[in-house]
């Protein structure tokens, strides 16, 4: 079975085209950004070799009509597609990716994750290199450890 994987251009943290587990496993992987064709470049690959999934990272940087591509990968050529990404910035907003893939979804699976306060983890907090809580700025920018930003997840309780 041959999976194909996608994740955004602006996500360089593993190296540009790669796609990292938090254990270290890692996949190499295409670069989306807001004026890919995803259905067209999905459907002249899967012409020249069967795709059998898609898999898609840092979902939330796609577009409303990237997103409603990806419904005709699986209305029309009846391909899979798995979508992983954040559903809001850390004011709390939803992404635009994110927030297509929730209304258009066929089926929606919530990775938990668990907050330093030992309870569920719903938001993502942006830290200053202080480690206090940073809420204003761009909300696209991406951070690398010893960058400006650090961002972690939390209860909305803790913002």
């Amino acid at each position: 079975m041959r999976t194909v994987v996608y994740t955004a251009e602006i996500d360089d943290r593993f190296g540009a085209g790669k796609v990292s587990s938090r254990i270290g496993l890692s996949s190499p992987a295409k670069l989306f950004n807001q004026n890919s064709s995803l259905f067209d470049e999905i459907r002249a690959e899967h012409e020249q070799q069967a795709i059998h999934c898609v898999l898609v990272d840092e979902c939330q940087f796609l577009t409303r009509q990237q997103v409603y591509e990806l419904s005709e990968v699986v209305d029309q050529l009846d391909i899979p597609v798995l979508c992983y990404g954040l559903r809001t910035d850390f004011r709390g907003e939803l992404f635009i990716g994110s927030q297509y893939l929730l209304a258009w979804s066929d089926k929606l699976v919530e990775l938990k994750t668990i907050c330093f306060c030992g309870r569920k983890a719903s938001m993502v907090l942006r830290l200053d290199q202080a480690g206090r809580p940073y809420n204003e700025g761009d909300r696209w920018l991406l951070v690398v450890m010893n960058a400006t930003f650090l961002y972690a997840v939390n209860t909305i309780k803790k913002r």
